[in-house]
């Protein structure tokens, strides 16, 4: 008996620690402080972690930064770590955290940087250090030309808040952009409106599927077509909800997203993937490749991927002889109302990591600022079809000129490359954003994943009925965790405590309890051990 209530107490007395070590597992670090000044005699290494999609290009820029910003700093030394894609910097970060072992500055997004924020000052809030007279966006002790913060393009600039905060600074900026085969649309007998409607999509695609007596796409010649493939589902779901008005997810991060108006765009994907006018990249592959070959007529994905567009693109994945030659048009993604477009806005920001020595975070500041200036945020805005996030950059007389001379060459100037960067350009006011909260990643996967499975579904030629749909529903929640995310909303809305808090006090309850029993049975038998002995 006392082995059992020993080892009872012993587990009901490691539940808090186990309660607590769900939420604290990082190394303690207190709430960074701007230093009244920068030490330049203090060596000092940073780490920063970036993403280059293996583009030599792009490496050199950051590494060309670096060395310049050395320069400038002989104290400081930068270590690069380059990545192939976001998604594995965001697991190394996530996994850092817990050990204090995360980067000094990294490349991000909002979305993970709110799942960041679960380490206590994990990541430094930087409002701070915007207004700080001397180290500050513009400061008098800047050893370079910075942006000041009006000089920073105010709605990327909001994209970075966090509850009211800014955690980051933008570093570029992207749109998706419908790469359009306008010589396959005008053959089927359609003119290419100025702004495209998912309606005018759907019906030019399937058009696009009619066949000849022996089984080859009238359209191509060709034995394959794919009329319309979309490279990033999640943004395909999360635009075209915003365009209609229906739910996605609210400011206080409530999930919104399982509602009639989002089951009503996957029946018309699940029809349009069922006879294969539709499909996806995880579903096919690169929407580029298909559009290079002749084989899509609609391609839609990012701005930052001009460069693998078109018949004469200077990047492709296919070899020579299957390009196509064709007339190219760029447009903004599909609306429901072309009079009032709706497109997202994206690309990677910077964010710093807290760290014990002040002076290494202001260090690692002071780098994040210079990946502003205009040498940085220009060169590298040029590899793709990005835009620089700094008005500076902008007005500046270099990059007025490399814009004005679009056609000139296939590659720097290559026409679909400037085509795609004047249309963000064009249409700032009309971009937007998903709000931000822990968990805001998760939904964003799940958005994606609903219409890869409808498109799975339909082309396995499954029934897709209101059953299916629930059940979808139901399975996507489960995988991505948003009951979870709906349930701690809810606690905080009606201030109940979260399970975890109350299986804590349950465990401290059951210790008391257990110990009382422990009291109660030692008494007893040390009467039974008094009585013996008389």
């Amino acid at each position: 008996m006392r082995k059992v209530l020993s080892f009872l107490l012993s587990l009901c007395l490691l539940m808090p620690a186990f309660a607590f070590a769900g939420c604290h597992g990082a190394r303690k670090t207190s709430a960074f402080e701007v230093p009244a000044s920068f030490d330049g005699d203090k060596r000092c290494e940073i780490t920063f972690w970036a993403k280059n999609d293996t583009n030599k290009t792009q490496m050199q820029i950051y590494m060309d930064a670096i060395a310049a910003f050395e320069a400038l700093y002989p104290n400081v030394k930068v270590k690069p770590v380059f990545y192939t894609d976001y998604g594995r910097i965001y697991n190394d970060v996530i996994t850092n955290i817990s050990t204090g072992t995360t980067p000094n500055v990294c490349i991000t997004y909002p979305d993970h940087i709110a799942t960041y924020l679960s380490g206590k000052d994990s990541v430094v809030p930087l409002d701070d250090l915007f207004s700080d007279k001397k180290f500050g966006l513009g400061g008098s002790e800047l050893r370079f030309d910075g942006p000041t913060k009006e000089e920073i393009v105010p709605k990327f600039l909001e994209e970075c808040t966090i509850g009211g905060r800014h955690y980051a600074l933008p570093y570029m900026r992207s749109t998706e952009a419908c790469y359009v085969n306008k010589t396959f649309v005008e053959a089927l007998g359609y003119t290419l409106p100025e702004t495209l409607t998912w309606d005018f999509i759907w019906e030019v695609s399937e058009k696009a599927m009619e066949k000849d007596e022996n089984g080859v796409f009238k359209v191509n010649g060709q034995s394959v077509m794919i009329p319309f493939i979309y490279k990033s589902t999640d943004n395909m779901m999360i635009q075209y909800l915003r365009q209609k008005g229906a739910g996605y997810s609210d400011g206080a991060g409530n999930v919104q997203i399982f509602n009639d108006q989002t089951k009503e765009f996957l029946y018309t994907v699940e029809k349009h993937a069922r006879d294969r006018s539709f499909s996806t990249f995880k579903l096919s592959s690169y929407p580029g490749n298909y559009l290079n070959a002749g084989q899509c007529i609609f391609a839609i994905d990012s701005t930052a991927g001009a460069t693998w567009m078109g018949g004469a693109a200077p990047m492709h994945d296919i070899s020579k002889d299957r390009m196509v030659e064709f007339d190219l048009s760029v447009k903004a993604v599909p609306q429901v109302d072309p009079a009032n477009p709706q497109m997202i806005s994206q690309g990677p920001s910077v964010c710093i990591f807290n760290k014990e020595d002040a002076q290494e975070v202001l260090a690692s500041w002071l780098f994040m600022q210079f990946l502003l200036t205009n040498n940085t945020q220009i060169a590298y805005a040029q590899t793709e079809g990005y835009i620089p996030v700094t008005i500076k950059a902008q007005e500046s007389k270099e990059y007025k000129d490399y814009l004005a001379r679009e056609g000139e060459d296939e590659a720097l100037h290559y026409t679909v490359k400037l085509q795609a960067t004047k249309l963000l350009l064009d249409n700032i006011g009309n971009t937007f954003v998903t709000p931000v909260f822990r968990g805001s990643a998760s939904l964003r996967d799940a958005a994606g994943q609903l219409i890869e499975n409808v498109s799975k579904s339909a082309r396995r030629g499954e029934t897709v009925n209101e059953e299916y749909m629930e059940k979808l529903y139901s399975d996507v929640s489960s995988l991505y965790r948003l009951d979870q995310i709906s349930t701690v909303r809810a606690y905080r809305a009606s201030g109940a405590l979260p399970p975890t808090a109350v299986a804590l006090l349950a465990g401290l309850g059951g210790v008391w309890v257990l110990i009382g029993i422990s009291a109660l049975v030692s008494a007893i038998n040390r009467k039974k051990n008094e009585k013996n002995a008389e």
